[in-house]
Formats: C-alpha cells, sequence, structure tokens
C-alpha cells in the first residue's frame, strides 16, 4: 500500500523526447501513451499531458522535488552538460537561496516547465 502523496502533472509537446530527456536524469517510465505518461525515480514522480502546441517560453508550469540529499542529485544531473546559464531551455542551475526559502536548484526541462528541488535538511 502506498502512502499519501502528490503527484505533479506537466505539460509534454512530444512524450517520447519527455521520456528521453527525464530518462538522461535516471527516471524510468512507468507507463506511457501519447496522451499521458508517469516517470518514477525511486519515490519521485511526475505525470505527463500532451499539449503539442506548448510554447517553452511562455510555459509557467512548475513543481517542487523536496530531497535529502539534492547535493548528489546536482551533481549526478551536472554530468549531463545541461546549460547553466540564466536563459535557455532546457538548463540546470547551481544552489540558490531565495529570500527566506530553503536552499535549492533549479532545472527546466525541454517544454518550459520549472523544477525546484528543494533542500530538506533547511
Amino acid at each position: 500500500m502506498m502512502g499519501d502523496r502528490i503527484t505533479a502533472n506537466l505539460p509534454a509537446r512530444d512524450m517520447r523526447a519527455t521520456a528521453d530527456f527525464y530518462g538522461r536524469l535516471g527516471f524510468e517510465t512507468r507507463y506511457f501513451s501519447e496522451g499521458w505518461m508517469i516517470i518514477g525515480r525511486g519515490a519521485l514522480e511526475l505525470e505527463f499531458f500532451g499539449w503539442p502546441d506548448l510554447d517553452p517560453k511562455s510555459s509557467n508550469f512548475s513543481a517542487c522535488i523536496r530531497l535529502d540529499d539534492p547535493d548528489a542529485v546536482l551533481a549526478e544531473w551536472q554530468k549531463l552538460g545541461l546549460p547553466s546559464g540564466s536563459e535557455g531551455i532546457p538548463r540546470l542551475t547551481g544552489f540558490f537561496r531565495p529570500d527566506g526559502a530553503p536552499r535549492m536548484f533549479a532545472l527546466i526541462d525541454p517544454d518550459g516547465s520549472l523544477l525546484r528541488v528543494i533542500d530538506n535538511r533547511d
């Protein structure tokens, strides 16, 4: 039996391309159709719905991922060579701390969705 949980729902212009991108980040496909997809990495789970006409530059979709060891995940994802600047899609930031918020880093996926990866220890 699974405990209570919440799952983010994010758009994908191309489900296969999205599955490939997140596969490089260590997520496995748990369910796939052209209109809906569920991926997971351990207890983390993201769901995607098809939106072929989405403009990534105007996307305002986001999700928070809370981790006990975000340092290890950032180090792993940095090895993929994603752009790290403040512009471009996709991209991966380093750690930052918004005013009064916990320490985090951010990933912008190819569809413009923002994933805030937040340090649970903070």
